[in-house]
């Protein structure tokens, strides 16, 4: 890895220098544009407006216009020059209850390494950040952005994730949603042994990006065919599709049954011998509950907003 930047953390008094490199990567294939004729690969001209000349990278600023089409145009050295640009400092802001920062406001992971030849002060703030059931909220200056962070530890390492600012979440606002009645007992009774039945530990090395798997296989038999072109493959038959399920109650006993059957069909031990599935007892209970006729329950209308 590279590191991408260089600073220190002010906890209080403490100074602890680090280097940030980016912790995550995309394994996405990338592709090339080709003109679909002959194959030839099409190549993007920056081309001026005013000049009809092609201009370099280098000498590219960078415009902004506003609403009443005023335009400003600053260069790499305005940039340089605003107070934000300077700091290659991130200050600890607070100490806040990890389960109040809002998953949704997570943006980019980046590891911090320690640029000390004595790290202790690295491992006392990582000690601490393990010890403690809060995150650090810190503040820094990235790529010419200034920025919110959340600052843990993984492993021993300290981790830096960038917060999205408040107002660049957009708010959830579905009339659609309006005036829907709640649901029966029955209903969430079903649904939470569903639930029940389909729950585990989270293993992450349990799932495999498919698609990805399936597009290399394409690509290295078009590469052994020697012709560089896909070979035409079997349409597959489209999917049929239920109709929208109105009972809710069917819905779920199926998905109950289903459930079951995949426990059954997985759960057997080392004599090959097939045990009971473990929420087989909570599946039978939700079949005699879907069996008994629910009371009706007094609808409530959801009170729309602004009421």
């Amino acid at each position: 890895m590279r590191a991408i930047w260089k600073g220190s953390i002010a906890f209080g008094l403490v100074n602890v220098p680090v280097k940030v490199y980016t912790a995550t990567e995309d394994h996405d294939i990338r592709f090339h544009q080709v003109h679909a004729k002959d194959g030839g690969r099409i190549k993007y001209d920056r081309v001026c407006t005013v000049c009809g000349k092609s201009v370099q990278y280098a000498d590219i600023d960078k415009a902004y216009e506003s609403p009443e089409g005023e335009k400003v145009i600053l260069t790499d050295e305005d940039f340089a020059k605003l107070p934000a640009a300077e700091k290659h400092e991130v200050p600890v802001l607070q100490f806040v209850p990890s389960d109040q920062i809002d998953p949704i406001l997570f943006d980019k992971s980046y590891y911090l390494e320690p640029d000390s030849n004595t790290p202790k002060a690295y491992v006392l703030l990582a000690t601490t950040l393990e010890r403690i059931d809060r995150t650090a909220l810190v503040h820094f200056t990235l790529r010419q952005k200034t920025r919110l962070a959340a600052l843990r530890v993984r492993d021993g390492v300290l981790v830096l994730q960038t917060l999205l600012w408040p107002d660049e979440v957009r708010a959830a606002e579905f009339e659609s949603l309006d005036g829907v009645a709640e649901p029966k007992p029955q209903e969430i009774k079903m649904a939470e042994t569903l639930v029940e039945t389909m729950s585990d530990d989270f293993d992450p090395s349990q799932y495999t990006d498919e698609y990805q798997i399936e597009l290399v296989r394409v690509l290295d038999e078009a590469i052994a065919s020697g012709t560089g072109k896909v070979a035409s493959q079997p349409e597959a038959a489209p999917a049929v599709m239920d109709a929208e399920v109105v009972d809710l109650v069917a819905a779920l006993q199926r998905s109950l049954e289903a459930s079951g059957r995949r426990a059954a069909s997985g759960n057997g031990d080392s004599d090959g011998k097939k045990t009971a599935p473990a929420k087989k007892t909570a599946a039978k209970a939700a079949k005699k509950t879907a069996e008994k006729p629910a009371k009706k329950p007094v609808k409530k209308a959801a009170a729309r907003k602004g009421a």
